[in-house]
């Protein structure tokens, strides 16, 4: 093997701020879900709030998020393209979708002390309460609109030959564009899957769907762009050492086949997800409503947490 590919895959960045607000968020989660199951008591089914599959996923979100930003991975972006367009994926679909389904605002809440959670989820609602400048600001800058372009925005502009090298040099601005990227995705998969703190009211499932399916376009036409480009886009991967006897063309050609295809179809398997869910009367059911578990008598509960 390549001595510097088998450098790379040796190569584990323990980075501390990643390790700690990993720790920290998976802490809260377990913490708050295991008050919330005892106060549930023996309610059962996916939708119960005990549910084993709530902790499973939110750790997974945070698996992905760690994967993406420690392992032998990031260190093979600096050499690839085609390394660099999966940790994308990874921290704007995956790892989003993986930390939301659970809907983890009121385990978070639970995971905190008596005190501190009160404190806290007086804070949120007065911070997102309609009547607040604060909370105007943030329902116009949340709207389904905005929230696609600030995803598109963010996915494209990042994909400016200047962005990305920059990103790659720099990384101070490397870290910016993965923190951007994906608070861009949780922005996005929150607008979709509904979960609290709710600022505008639910979307309905066809409004999902086609919220959904307008990502598509402009994220296969970037990936055919760098599919079908017949010189390479960005640079600096002209000036690194070449791994596994891919060139740079050929490496940004996988790249945007990556984008184009892979990438597009998490959009449609989110969609047809939801397609199924009409068909199936799922949509009927009613949601874990949040904002129980904000209120200041549920946030103090005798017994819990203290």
């Amino acid at each position: 093997m390549d001595p510097v590919a088998r450098a790379a895959l040796a190569s584990w960045d323990w980075r501390p701020e990643v390790i700690v607000g990993v720790l920290l968020l998976g802490t809260l989660f377990w913490v708050g879900w295991r008050r919330l199951r005892a106060i549930s008591g023996r309610s059962r089914g996916r939708r119960a709030l005990g549910a084993g599959w709530r902790p499973v996923s939110y750790t997974a979100g945070l698996l992905v998020i760690a994967l993406a930003l420690m392992s032998p991975l990031d260190v093979l972006v600096q050499q690839l393209f085609f390394m660099h367009m999966i940790q994308h994926l990874l921290l704007i679909m995956v790892a989003p979708v993986l930390l939301l389904l659970p809907n983890p605002l009121p385990y978070l809440l639970w995971g905190l002390p008596g005190r501190a959670r009160l404190a806290a989820g007086r804070g949120l609602n007065s911070l997102i309460h309609k009547e607040s400048a604060v909370g105007r600001v943030l329902r116009k800058m949340t709207g389904p609109g905005a929230v696609w372009f600030i995803m598109i925005a963010f996915i494209i502009g990042w994909h400016d030959p200047g962005m990305y090298n920059a990103a790659l040099r720099s990384e101070l601005v490397h870290d910016l564009e993965h923190l951007t990227m994906f608070a861009a995705g949780m922005l996005f998969w929150w607008t979709v899957l509904g979960v609290g703190p709710r600022l505008h009211k639910n979307l309905s499932r066809p409004a999902k769907i086609a919220f959904v399916i307008a990502a598509i376009p402009p994220n296969m036409a970037l990936g055919a762009a760098l599919a079908f480009s017949r010189q390479p886009i960005y640079t600096y991967y002209s000036d690194m050492p070449r791994l596994w006897g891919i060139s740079v063309l050929d490496d940004q050609r996988l790249s945007g086949i990556i984008m184009w295809i892979p990438g597009s179809m998490m959009y449609f398997m989110i969609a047809l997800a939801l397609i199924f869910l009409i068909l199936s009367g799922e949509g009927r059911k009613p949601a874990l409503d949040q904002e129980i578990w904000s209120a200041d008598e549920s946030l103090i509960a005798p017994g819990v947490g203290r």
